[in-house]
């Protein structure tokens, strides 16, 4: 129950904040709104208000704002015999258009950076000082060389180690290498030789290998000022968005199997996970969520927000409307590959839930 209650609420909020993008700035170019749309067609239930239908519809899995003159989810094909109007799309100058599109992504995008600071503004900043051991994973060469939680690490390869930051440098920069760890306990120094597990791990907006030896540190939080709460915010947006283009990108070149592209099921379980971890580590996965969302819309594929800019870049440049028919049939080719796309997904993600 937690689990399907924390995917409806995530999915909820985002894809909501998504299309109020879009409805919110076709209303302020005058342009009708013609349906606001939670899931795809067929439409289930709904109420119209004025010239708007407020309505659930048939496949959960996102939504859209239906705006007069623009082929878009629907499929609606009465527009294939009419001219545009004054009040669509269709008539519209460029930019106007773009603006229209792009404002969906961008509440996104604006979501992720407003959690990610109230997030550091009600949590605080952690701190990490010294090099002392909080906590030791069991199993991992740490555990097996006798250190605890409370010990100080004293040197590593013979350098003096005072921060935190300089023994993870050599311990990451170290996988399948022995290092030769000394530290304290009390007044008892102890040393051994370690050879950290070579392991990929997130680190500045990349997926790295590097070698662990499975020991967390001791973490101090004070309060965050809103300048550290926005520049760390920032860098979160910054790390998750080269994370983005750095996983495509292994994805293209081989680099990285398309049995990890992660589909609804592997979302769900996510944000279950996330909801019972507490209220905070929700809102992370959800800026996560948002910010991936975002800027995946952008990118110029048919059926996402970027593939009609792109149709709309087209039609400035060449300066005529491409015809209504070709535009459904780009729609629907995109349409049909998307859903290819979010079937495998959730076909890796069965695999990945009864594989472990």
């Amino acid at each position: 129950m937690i689990t399907l209650l924390a995917t409806v609420f995530v999915l909820g909020v985002l894809v909501f904040i998504h299309e109020l993008g879009h409805f919110l700035t076709a209303k302020a170019f005058k342009i009708r709104v013609e349906r606001f749309s939670m899931g795809y067609p067929p439409r289930l239930f709904g109420k119209k208000i004025g010239e708007t239908d407020y309505c659930i519809s048939a496949i959960p899995f996102g939504g859209y704002v239906k705006i007069a003159g623009m082929v878009d989810e629907s499929m609606d094909k009465k527009q294939l015999e009419e001219e545009p109007k004054p009040w669509e799309f269709r008539s519209r100058p460029w930019i106007q258009k773009i603006l229209v599109i792009v404002s969906g992504p961008l509440m996104n995008i604006v979501l992720a950076f407003l959690i990610y600071t109230g997030g550091i503004l009600f949590q605080g900043v952690d701190e990490v000082k010294y090099p002392v051991v909080a906590e030791v994973v069991q199993g991992k060469p740490a555990h097996a060389a006798g250190i605890h939680p409370g010990d100080r690490i004293v040197s590593v390869n013979g350098e003096k180690i005072d921060t935190w930051k300089r023994l993870t440098e050599i311990v990451y920069a170290s996988p399948g290498k022995s290092v030769r760890l000394e530290w304290s306990r009390h007044d008892t120094l102890f040393l051994k030789d370690l050879v950290p597990v070579k392991e990929k791990i997130l680190f500045k907006g990349d997926i790295k290998e590097v070698g662990l030896i499975g020991i967390a540190p001791k973490v101090e939080t004070r309060r965050a000022t809103f300048f550290e709460a926005v520049n760390g915010s920032t860098m979160n947006m910054y790390y998750f968005t080269r994370l983005v283009f750095v996983s495509l990108g292994k994805l293209v070149t081989g680099q990285e199997s398309v049995r990890s592209l992660a589909g609804p099921v592997f979302i769900a379980k996510m944000a279950g996970d996330s909801a019972r971890s507490g209220a905070s580590v929700l809102f992370g996965f959800m800026a996560l969520i948002s910010l991936n969302l975002g800027i995946l819309n952008l990118f110029p594929f048919p059926v996402l927000d970027g593939g009609h800019v792109l149709v709309i870049g087209i039609e400035s440049l060449i300066r005529r409307e491409i015809s209504i028919k070709t535009k459904m049939v780009i729609q629907q080719v995109g349409m049909v590959i998307l859903i290819g796309l979010m079937l495998f997904a959730t076909y890796n993600d069965i695999l990945r839930i009864f594989h472990k």
